[in-house]
Protein backbone atom coordinates (compact mmCIF):
# COMPACT_ATOMS: atom_id res chain seq x y z
CA UNK A 1 0.00 0.00 0.00
CA UNK A 2 2.97 2.44 0.69
CA UNK A 3 2.08 5.40 -1.58
CA UNK A 4 -0.91 5.16 -3.55
CA UNK A 5 -1.67 6.24 -6.58
CA UNK A 6 -5.19 8.33 -7.17
CA UNK A 7 -7.96 6.61 -7.61
CA UNK A 8 -11.53 6.42 -8.07
CA UNK A 9 -13.93 6.06 -5.27
CA UNK A 10 -15.81 3.65 -4.47
CA UNK A 11 -14.74 0.11 -5.46
CA UNK A 12 -17.13 -2.84 -6.78
CA UNK A 13 -17.39 -5.56 -5.05
CA UNK A 14 -15.08 -8.60 -6.01
CA UNK A 15 -15.98 -11.56 -8.16
CA UNK A 16 -16.17 -14.88 -7.26
CA UNK A 17 -12.52 -16.90 -7.76
CA UNK A 18 -13.17 -20.72 -7.51
CA UNK A 19 -13.01 -22.32 -3.79
CA UNK A 20 -9.52 -24.50 -4.93
CA UNK A 21 -6.86 -22.40 -5.89
CA UNK A 22 -5.66 -23.18 -9.42
CA UNK A 23 -2.45 -24.72 -9.92
CA UNK A 24 -1.52 -23.08 -13.87
CA UNK A 25 -0.44 -19.93 -14.17
CA UNK A 26 -2.11 -16.85 -13.40
CA UNK A 27 -4.93 -16.03 -16.07
CA UNK A 28 -5.04 -12.83 -16.98
CA UNK A 29 -8.44 -11.01 -16.27
CA UNK A 30 -9.77 -8.89 -18.58
CA UNK A 31 -12.66 -5.82 -19.19
CA UNK A 32 -13.12 -4.64 -22.14
CA UNK A 33 -9.65 -3.12 -23.84
CA UNK A 34 -7.90 -4.05 -20.63
CA UNK A 35 -6.25 -7.07 -19.26
CA UNK A 36 -4.78 -7.63 -15.37
CA UNK A 37 -2.18 -10.30 -14.74
CA UNK A 38 1.63 -10.30 -13.02
CA UNK A 39 4.04 -8.81 -15.02
CA UNK A 40 5.76 -11.41 -16.92
CA UNK A 41 9.15 -9.85 -17.60
CA UNK A 42 11.89 -7.54 -16.46
CA UNK A 43 10.68 -5.21 -19.30
CA UNK A 44 7.04 -4.82 -18.15
CA UNK A 45 8.04 -4.36 -13.88
CA UNK A 46 10.40 -1.64 -15.74
CA UNK A 47 7.15 0.01 -16.99
CA UNK A 48 5.42 -0.22 -13.62
CA UNK A 49 8.48 1.54 -12.27
CA UNK A 50 7.96 4.45 -14.73
CA UNK A 51 4.46 4.45 -13.92
CA UNK A 52 5.23 4.69 -10.20
CA UNK A 53 7.42 7.90 -10.65
CA UNK A 54 5.50 9.41 -13.10
CA UNK A 55 1.95 9.27 -10.15
CA UNK A 56 4.35 9.64 -6.81
CA UNK A 57 7.04 11.97 -7.80
CA UNK A 58 5.61 14.27 -10.93
CA UNK A 59 1.96 14.23 -10.06
CA UNK A 60 2.13 13.86 -6.30
CA UNK A 61 5.36 15.69 -5.22
CA UNK A 62 7.32 13.09 -4.03
CA UNK A 63 10.85 13.54 -3.73
CA UNK A 64 13.41 12.31 -5.52
CA UNK A 65 16.87 11.15 -4.58
CA UNK A 66 19.60 11.61 -7.43
CA UNK A 67 19.25 8.21 -8.58
CA UNK A 68 15.48 8.05 -8.92
CA UNK A 69 15.38 11.55 -10.68
CA UNK A 70 18.01 10.12 -12.91
CA UNK A 71 16.31 6.90 -14.12
CA UNK A 72 12.86 7.99 -13.55
CA UNK A 73 12.03 5.03 -11.92
CA UNK A 74 10.45 4.40 -8.23
CA UNK A 75 12.43 1.59 -7.17
CA UNK A 76 13.47 0.05 -4.17
CA UNK A 77 15.03 -3.37 -3.02
CA UNK A 78 11.79 -4.93 -2.34
CA UNK A 79 10.52 -5.01 -6.23
CA UNK A 80 12.96 -7.70 -6.40
CA UNK A 81 10.81 -10.34 -4.35
CA UNK A 82 7.43 -8.76 -5.42
CA UNK A 83 5.01 -10.02 -6.97
CA UNK A 84 3.36 -7.13 -9.55
CA UNK A 85 -0.05 -7.02 -11.06
CA UNK A 86 -0.33 -4.81 -13.84
CA UNK A 87 -3.11 -3.30 -15.77
CA UNK A 88 -2.60 -3.38 -19.71
CA UNK A 89 -4.34 -1.03 -21.85
CA UNK A 90 -4.42 -3.58 -24.82
CA UNK A 91 -5.28 -0.92 -27.39
CA UNK A 92 -1.66 -0.08 -26.53
CA UNK A 93 -0.43 -3.34 -26.96
CA UNK A 94 0.53 -6.22 -25.13
CA UNK A 95 3.63 -5.95 -23.17
CA UNK A 96 5.96 -2.83 -21.79
CA UNK A 97 4.14 -0.05 -23.69
CA UNK A 98 0.18 -0.98 -22.51
CA UNK A 99 1.28 -0.96 -18.89
CA UNK A 100 -1.37 1.42 -17.20
CA UNK A 101 -1.69 0.43 -13.99
CA UNK A 102 0.13 -1.48 -11.37
CA UNK A 103 0.16 -3.24 -7.35
CA UNK A 104 3.25 -4.61 -5.73
CA UNK A 105 2.96 -7.83 -3.59
CA UNK A 106 4.89 -9.34 -1.34
CA UNK A 107 4.39 -12.37 0.33
CA UNK A 108 6.24 -14.23 3.28
CA UNK A 109 8.86 -15.91 1.41
CA UNK A 110 9.77 -12.98 -0.41
CA UNK A 111 10.23 -10.90 2.74
CA UNK A 112 12.35 -13.62 4.12
CA UNK A 113 14.56 -13.03 1.52
CA UNK A 114 15.51 -9.56 2.73
CA UNK A 115 14.97 -10.46 6.38
CA UNK A 116 11.97 -7.76 6.97
CA UNK A 117 8.55 -6.28 4.99
CA UNK A 118 8.57 -2.90 3.47
CA UNK A 119 5.58 -1.59 6.48
CA UNK A 120 8.50 -2.18 8.57
CA UNK A 121 10.31 0.74 8.05
CA UNK A 122 7.53 2.75 9.68
CA UNK A 123 5.61 0.08 11.75
CA UNK A 124 6.11 -2.85 14.40
CA UNK A 125 4.23 -5.53 12.14
CA UNK A 126 5.38 -8.68 14.40
CA UNK A 127 1.75 -9.46 15.37
CA UNK A 128 0.56 -9.41 11.38
CA UNK A 129 3.87 -11.26 9.88
CA UNK A 130 4.38 -13.97 12.67
CA UNK A 131 0.26 -14.57 12.01
CA UNK A 132 -0.24 -18.05 12.00
CA UNK A 133 -1.63 -18.36 8.33
CA UNK A 134 -0.24 -16.88 4.61
CA UNK A 135 0.71 -13.57 5.19
CA UNK A 136 1.00 -10.52 2.25
CA UNK A 137 1.79 -6.94 1.85
CA UNK A 138 0.32 -4.77 -0.41
CA UNK A 139 2.01 -1.64 -1.72
CA UNK A 140 3.25 0.51 -4.61
CA UNK A 141 -0.48 0.91 -6.18
CA UNK A 142 -1.16 3.62 -8.85
CA UNK A 143 -2.86 4.21 -12.18
CA UNK A 144 -2.25 6.53 -14.63
CA UNK A 145 -4.65 9.54 -14.69
CA UNK A 146 -6.61 8.86 -17.40
CA UNK A 147 -7.90 5.22 -16.49
CA UNK A 148 -8.92 5.93 -12.57
CA UNK A 149 -12.19 4.83 -13.36
CA UNK A 150 -14.34 2.72 -11.34
CA UNK A 151 -13.38 -0.56 -13.85
CA UNK A 152 -9.96 -0.07 -12.86
CA UNK A 153 -10.76 -0.15 -9.63
CA UNK A 154 -12.08 -3.21 -10.35
CA UNK A 155 -10.19 -5.25 -12.56
CA UNK A 156 -7.75 -4.69 -9.87
CA UNK A 157 -9.64 -6.07 -6.52
CA UNK A 158 -10.21 -8.59 -8.62
CA UNK A 159 -6.92 -9.17 -9.59
CA UNK A 160 -5.71 -9.14 -5.77
CA UNK A 161 -8.46 -11.38 -5.13
CA UNK A 162 -7.69 -14.13 -7.65
CA UNK A 163 -4.42 -13.93 -6.46
CA UNK A 164 -5.45 -14.47 -2.57
CA UNK A 165 -7.30 -17.43 -3.39
CA UNK A 166 -4.11 -18.98 -5.47
CA UNK A 167 -1.81 -18.46 -2.59
CA UNK A 168 -3.75 -19.11 -0.12
CA UNK A 169 -3.46 -15.63 1.73
CA UNK A 170 -5.26 -15.40 5.00
CA UNK A 171 -4.16 -11.86 5.83
CA UNK A 172 -3.19 -8.84 3.71
CA UNK A 173 -1.55 -5.83 5.45
CA UNK A 174 0.81 -2.47 4.34
CA UNK A 175 0.75 1.19 4.65
CA UNK A 176 -1.77 3.37 2.86
CA UNK A 177 -1.19 7.22 2.59
CA UNK A 178 -3.38 10.10 3.32
CA UNK A 179 -2.31 12.73 1.15
CA UNK A 180 0.11 15.61 2.47
CA UNK A 181 1.55 15.81 6.32
CA UNK A 182 -0.23 18.43 7.66
CA UNK A 183 -1.59 16.95 10.36
CA UNK A 184 -4.46 19.14 11.55
CA UNK A 185 -5.58 19.18 8.11
CA UNK A 186 -6.11 15.72 7.99
CA UNK A 187 -7.33 15.34 11.92
CA UNK A 188 -10.83 14.13 11.30
CA UNK A 189 -9.59 11.32 8.86
CA UNK A 190 -7.24 9.99 11.21
CA UNK A 191 -9.34 10.83 14.08
CA UNK A 192 -12.35 8.79 12.30
CA UNK A 193 -10.13 5.73 11.56
CA UNK A 194 -8.77 5.35 15.28
CA UNK A 195 -12.38 5.51 16.81
CA UNK A 196 -14.37 2.93 14.25
CA UNK A 197 -11.86 1.21 12.47
CA UNK A 198 -8.96 0.15 14.64
CA UNK A 199 -7.43 -3.29 14.96
CA UNK A 200 -8.21 -6.15 17.68
CA UNK A 201 -5.20 -6.12 19.61
CA UNK A 202 -4.00 -9.36 18.38
CA UNK A 203 -3.73 -7.59 14.75
CA UNK A 204 -3.04 -4.41 16.09
CA UNK A 205 0.54 -2.99 13.86
CA UNK A 206 2.30 0.15 15.57
CA UNK A 207 3.82 2.87 14.74
CA UNK A 208 7.46 2.26 15.86
CA UNK A 209 8.29 5.05 18.67
CA UNK A 210 10.42 7.64 16.79
CA UNK A 211 8.01 7.86 14.01
CA UNK A 212 4.33 7.69 16.38
CA UNK A 213 1.69 10.43 15.48
CA UNK A 214 -1.75 10.38 17.57
CA UNK A 215 -4.34 9.72 15.46
CA UNK A 216 -7.14 10.56 17.95
CA UNK A 217 -6.78 14.67 17.05
CA UNK A 218 -10.22 15.28 17.78
CA UNK A 219 -12.93 15.06 20.20
CA UNK A 220 -15.76 12.61 19.07
CA UNK A 221 -17.86 15.02 19.55
CA UNK A 222 -16.53 17.74 17.63
CA UNK A 223 -16.02 15.13 14.43
CA UNK A 224 -18.43 14.72 11.63
CA UNK A 225 -18.48 10.94 11.00
CA UNK A 226 -19.80 11.72 7.12
CA UNK A 227 -17.39 14.28 5.85
CA UNK A 228 -14.74 12.77 7.82
CA UNK A 229 -15.69 9.18 5.84
CA UNK A 230 -16.10 11.08 2.41
CA UNK A 231 -12.70 12.86 3.05
CA UNK A 232 -10.40 9.45 2.87
CA UNK A 233 -8.34 8.41 0.33
CA UNK A 234 -10.66 6.33 -2.73
CA UNK A 235 -8.25 2.95 -1.71
CA UNK A 236 -8.46 3.35 1.92
CA UNK A 237 -12.65 3.65 1.49
CA UNK A 238 -12.05 0.39 -0.23
CA UNK A 239 -9.78 -1.38 2.13
CA UNK A 240 -12.70 -0.28 5.05
CA UNK A 241 -15.60 -1.75 2.81
CA UNK A 242 -13.59 -5.03 2.91
CA UNK A 243 -13.34 -5.39 6.48
CA UNK A 244 -10.08 -3.67 7.03
CA UNK A 245 -8.81 -2.49 9.98
CA UNK A 246 -6.04 0.22 10.88
CA UNK A 247 -2.98 -0.14 13.13
CA UNK A 248 -1.80 2.18 16.04
CA UNK A 249 -0.44 5.31 14.96
CA UNK A 250 -0.03 7.32 11.75
CA UNK A 251 3.69 7.81 10.06
CA UNK A 252 4.32 10.72 8.17
CA UNK A 253 6.50 10.25 5.03
CA UNK A 254 8.47 13.46 4.41
CA UNK A 255 9.65 12.13 1.29
CA UNK A 256 6.84 10.80 -0.47
CA UNK A 257 4.71 14.31 1.34
CA UNK A 258 1.95 11.92 2.68
CA UNK A 259 0.88 10.43 5.86
CA UNK A 260 0.31 6.76 6.54
CA UNK A 261 -1.71 4.45 8.52
CA UNK A 262 -1.03 0.58 8.43
CA UNK A 263 -4.17 -1.45 6.46
CA UNK A 264 -5.18 -4.85 7.99
CA UNK A 265 -7.91 -7.31 6.02
CA UNK A 266 -8.32 -10.51 7.23
CA UNK A 267 -9.22 -12.03 3.37
CA UNK A 268 -11.85 -14.32 5.21
CA UNK A 269 -13.79 -11.21 5.51
CA UNK A 270 -13.55 -10.18 1.51
CA UNK A 271 -15.37 -13.77 1.49
CA UNK A 272 -18.09 -13.41 3.33
CA UNK A 273 -19.07 -9.96 2.67
CA UNK A 274 -18.08 -9.27 -0.76
CA UNK A 275 -18.82 -12.54 -2.34
CA UNK A 276 -21.96 -13.14 -1.35
CA UNK A 277 -23.11 -9.25 -2.39
CA UNK A 278 -21.41 -9.80 -5.96
CA UNK A 279 -23.83 -13.07 -6.06
CA UNK A 280 -27.15 -11.51 -5.20
CA UNK A 281 -26.14 -8.07 -7.16
CA UNK A 282 -24.52 -10.03 -10.10
CA UNK A 283 -26.13 -12.96 -10.23
CA UNK A 284 -22.84 -15.48 -9.46
CA UNK A 285 -21.21 -14.12 -12.70
CA UNK A 286 -17.70 -16.00 -12.32
CA UNK A 287 -14.22 -14.71 -13.00
CA UNK A 288 -13.55 -14.14 -17.28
Amino acid sequence: MSVDGPLPDDPAPLGRVEADPPTGPFEELRAGNLGLRLAESAAEVDAAQALRFRVFYEEMGARADPAAAASRRDVDEFDAVADHLVVLDHDLGNGPEAVVGTYRMIRREGARKLGRFYSESEYDVSLLAGFAGEVMELGRSCVAAPYRTRGTLQLLWRGIAAFVFRHRIDLMFGCASLPGTDLDALAPQLSYLHANHLAPPALRARALPQRYVAMDRMPLGQLDMKAALVALPPLIKGYLRLGGFVGDGAVIDAQFNTTDVCIVVKTDLITDKYFRHYERTAGGAKEE
